[in-house]
């Protein structure tokens, strides 16, 4: 049987769309600072950063979310990651120019992120994507986030394609489940950030690519 054309690419944001380690790590690190914490390396908290605000936390502190301490360094953390959003954070190499080929080739293309949407409207406009993009599913657009198939299925529906029509790229193991269950192709970003501990390879993705301009080769 013939595989559906694609017609729609989907990207995760944090680790696959854009670099946004350094943001997330600087904010941590301000935060462990006023707590009178030594700050952390870099190379500790970029795998924790697609995993959202209470990894970052988690890693930070060695607290569990229900210590009455860890909403408000949450807090703190996203207010100051929210006021210096794009301070470093660019789009991966390669991007940019993979946004440009798929445009050129008559696809559209769109971001399903965990991130709430008070955080990625923002990201997205500042990078000047926001226009380009067809599609936008923020982690509270819906009662679901990813792993669960429900994101992922709005997304097809705001871009105009099935979900076989539709291939998503991400970095961790919920995106390929969210992207199996949806019925849509998936690949893993290597550039992304995959911990030491993580097996890409398990995860039963149709691909692993090491470069955003390798995901052509899959359309």
């Amino acid at each position: 049987m013939m595989s559906a054309t694609i017609r729609t690419v989907l990207f995760d944001l944090d680790g696959t769309l854009a670099d946004t380690a350094p943001d997330l790590a600087w904010a941590l690190n301000q935060v462990l600072q006023e707590q009178g914490r030594e700050p952390l390396p870099f190379a500790q908290i970029r795998p924790a950063v697609s995993h959202g605000g209470i990894a970052l936390i988690k890693l930070g502190f060695g607290l569990d979310e229900a210590d009455p301490g860890f909403g408000p360094l949450r807090e703190r953390l996203l207010a100051l990651y929210r006021a210096h959003i794009t301070r470093e954070t660019r789009l991966f190499a390669g991007m940019a120019e993979l946004l440009d080929a798929l445009e050129q080739r008559g696809l559209n293309w769109g971001v399903v992120t965990n991130k709430p949407a008070w955080l990625t409207e923002p990201l997205l406009a500042e990078l000047q994507l926001s226009t380009r993009c067809a599609t936008r599913v923020s982690g509270d657009t819906l009662p679901q986030r990813k792993p669960h198939p429900a994101p992922m299925l709005l997304a097809c529906q705001q871009a105009g394609s099935e979900a076989q029509q539709c291939l998503y790229l991400g970095d961790a193991e919920r995106d390929v489940q969210a992207g199996r269950q949806a019925g849509m192709r998936t690949l893993i970003a290597a550039f992304g950030y995959i911990g030491a501990e993580d097996r890409p390879q398990d995860w039963g993705a149709d691909a692993i690519i090491e470069h955003p301009l390798q995901l052509l080769d899959h359309l």
